[in-house]
């Protein structure tokens, strides 16, 4: 209770000298702000790169996935044959073996008529492999001919499209040069891969796309009998399937998808080189801040010393303006960003959203950033001697 009190009657130095030169006070925090909003929006166009590519992921309705093992991601698939499926089958614990389709198509907008790329994927209607209520409900409908199911958080002009599918209408358009019938909706969302998603059944995908053989698989989709082991079926599925496929968990098949993006991918890299950058401005903007106020307050500082303050209790007050200008320049920059994902979602339809575990990530950041800038600003009081002051 004594030291809290002790520093309830603290003179708030760092405050006031702050506070006393208001205009470069505001410039101090816009900088900060500016700082903050570079590492808001990096890591969240780095979270949407992440949770963009993998929702597909997330709802397959699979325990175990098996993919070729040339493949890099989900745009770049490598097929691997029907058979694994079946010798799958034989391994103890596996309930079920389905094969999806997986590729881009060209089609054309049904509401532009212009030709663009979508992403098309085929499943069996009889096992439903992703957990879209709106897919199951609809599920009968893609065993007709030509039939598919339209993402409606494509990215695109698919305003009337999808105002027609609401009313219960179906929608004609072309699908790699073939009349399709769009018979209903679904939300996935665009990505930074592809701006929207089809699904339809494994035989309509075939038609589509008649290059693929039926006996090439994209993806493998195995379902575990309960109170399975995962880890030993796992184990189990790898020793006896050949090295042209890759077994993976559920998890490890959105891990896999993620670390392509951040290893393999300059995206990954670029966003975050961005994140440093924004960091590494801060750091600059607030050393100079702090290192003209203390060149401004030198005498002050060396008067201190003079009557008997230590260097440590000069270091706590250039830290205190860090700290200080690091909680007053975070709020701004948080305001904004928030704006900014808003803007972004309704402009792209990528997944940015403000998460508090985000909020706390950059907090602690600009803190630090601030008191390195801090740190730094208080070696010229190491040197400030009374006597060449005056």
């Amino acid at each position: 209770m004594q030291i809290f009190e002790q520093f309830r009657r603290r003179t708030p130095l760092g405050w006031l000298q702050l506070s006393h030169e208001k205009s470069r006070l505001l410039v101090a925090l816009s900088g900060i702000a500016f700082a903050d909003l570079l590492m808001f929006m990096q890591l969240g166009f780095q979270a949407a790169l992440y949770d963009s590519n993998t929702r597909l992921h997330c709802s397959l309705q699979a325990d175990v996935i098996l993919i070729g093992s040339q493949t890099r991601n989900l745009q770049r698939i490598s097929t691997f044959s029907r058979r694994r499926l079946y010798q799958a089958m034989d391994i103890p614990g596996v309930k079920s073996a389905e094969a999806m389709y997986v590729s881009n198509m060209v089609w054309k907008n049904p509401q532009t008529r212009r030709d663009t790329e979508i992403l098309v994927i085929g499943i069996n209607p009889d096992r439903p492999a992703v957990n879209f209520p709106e897919v199951n409900q609809k599920i009968s409908e893609i065993k007709l001919p030509d039939t598919v199911l339209f993402d409606r958080a494509a990215r695109g002009d698919y305003e009337q499209t999808i105002a027609q599918l609401e009313q219960g209408k179906t929608v004609k358009t072309e699908l790699e040069r073939r009349k399709v019938t769009i018979s209903g909706l679904f939300k996935l969302g665009a990505s930074f891969s592809a701006d929207g998603t089809l699904i339809t059944s494994d035989q309509n995908f075939l038609r589509l796309f008649p290059r693929q053989p039926a006996a090439s698989v994209s993806i493998g989709l195995i379902q575990l009998q309960p109170n399975v082991n995962r880890q030993q079926a796992v184990a189990a599925l790898q020793a006896r399937l050949s090295n042209d496929v890759k077994v993976l968990t559920h998890a490890e098949f959105i891990e896999f998808e993620n670390n392509f993006w951040r290893t393999n991918s300059p995206i990954g890299f670029i966003f975050s080189i961005g994140v440093s950058m924004g960091f590494v401005i801060g750091v600059i903007i607030v050393y100079q801040v702090l290192s003209t106020d203390v060149n401004t307050h030198i005498k002050e500082y060396a008067t201190f010393k003079a009557i008997g303050y230590r260097h440590y209790y000069l270091l706590g007050v250039v830290l205190e303006e860090a700290v200080i200008l690091a909680l007053l320049g975070f709020v701004p920059g948080l305001a904004v960003s928030l704006g900014l994902y808003q803007l972004t979602r309704t402009a792209t339809n990528l997944p940015m959203y403000m998460t508090l575990m985000r909020g706390v990530q950059v907090l602690l950041l600009t803190i630090f950033m601030c008191a390195i800038s801090g740190a730094i600003a208080t070696r010229k009081l190491q040197a400030a001697d009374p006597a060449d002051m005056f």
